[in-house]
């Protein structure tokens, strides 16, 4: 085993692609109540884009390591730690930064991953799927045939409450910007897939035979979430996690007094904070089993190693992409 670690790094906010280092870092010792875990995998997410620039809500003080998201293997135990074998797949707390190949961290801080499920999906679940089963879980209790409507549906959290929806037998409009996701959404299970535009509501009330559509996932705001308010029933529930568009939420005063909707929002990070363990797995334990049989499969567009930081990074950024990036890190 090498005695140094590779770690990205960047000292000053500003574009991913100009302001990332790679840096060598001595081999990670862990404290008493700590484990040494050797990262597997760990996504280039919109959020580790959005802090390396210095527009995350939550920054980091300066030099930092990119990464909310990422597994890897248990390789050293501290003096204290009974909870955690040798070897067990793991997946790290979004506080640490995971672009590096190794990291020490605290044994209470981890999710064991259960035998059975890739390194890469793994690095995946904690972001993404948490999201989508807080998204329909936490706001307007659904009921099998209840129907949910999203934008940005080809999106990782998106094709993530296609997955969830179709598991637990609810029915999703999803509404894209592309005409050819359609095919490709309706695959993964999405029930009704619609090109976003101004007659969205009138194709919805179609496609659904009216259907009362109780809630609504917007991460993109500006008008498209306009639209996918105008398409909730009377009492619906708008969840907004995202603003893909940089466009705030316009919302017109009739539809308070005469719909009654609710308007609501979700940062996943603040909710796994706060939440206990046993409340992270309610949710973990069943996305688990998904993954387990396959169900619950993020896209992959391209593998980088940590030396191709700038490059995965510029990749990332770019639109139209067809799946994740990911950092695979060497066994």
């Amino acid at each position: 085993m090498s005695n140094t670690i590779k770690v990205v790094v960047y000292e000053r906010h500003g574009n991913p692609p100009d302001v990332l280092q790679i840096k060598t870092e001595p081999w990670p010792k862990p404290a008493t109540d700590e484990v040494v875990v050797q990262m597997r995998a760990a996504p280039v997410n919109p959020a580790d884009i959005n802090a390396i620039e210095g527009k995350y809500p939550a920054r980091r003080e300066v030099p930092a390591t990119p990464g909310f998201e990422g597994s890897g293997i248990v390789i050293e135990l501290g003096a204290n730690v009974s909870t955690i074998t040798k070897g067990a797949l793991v997946i790290l707390p979004h506080n640490i930064g995971t672009w590096r190949e190794a990291v020490a961290v605290k044994a209470a801080e981890l999710v064991v991953v259960p035998p059975g499920i890739d390194p890469v999906d793994a690095a995946m679940l904690k972001i993404n799927p948490i999201t989508a089963w807080r998204l329909l879980h936490g706001y307007v209790d659904l009921s099998g045939g209840d129907w949910v409507i999203q934008n940005a549906a080809n999106s990782g959290a998106g094709r993530a409450v296609i997955q969830i929806a179709h598991e637990l037998g609810f029915k999703t409009v999803n509404v894209v910007r592309r005409p050819e996701l359609i095919e490709e959404l309706r695959n993964e299970g999405g029930d009704v897939v619609l090109v976003d535009s101004d007659k969205l509501r009138d194709e919805v009330k179609a496609a659904t035979g009216g259907a009362a559509i109780k809630l609504a996932l917007n991460s993109v705001g500006g008008d498209s979430a306009l639209r996918l308010a105008n398409c909730l029933a009377f009492g619906g529930t708008l969840v907004s996690f995202g603003a893909m568009s940089l466009q705030p939420l316009k919302i017109p005063t009739g539809l308070f007094i005469f719909k009654d909707l609710r308007f609501r929002g979700i940062w996943i990070n603040h909710w796994y904070d706060n939440a206990t363990m046993a409340e992270r797995m309610a949710a973990f334990n069943p996305l688990f089993e998904m993954a387990r049989r396959g169900l619950l499969k993020t896209k992959v567009e391209k593998s980088y190693s940590i030396d191709q930081a700038k490059e995965a990074v510029t990749h990332a950024m770019r639109d139209k992409r067809g799946g994740k990036i990911v950092f695979q890190f060497a066994a």
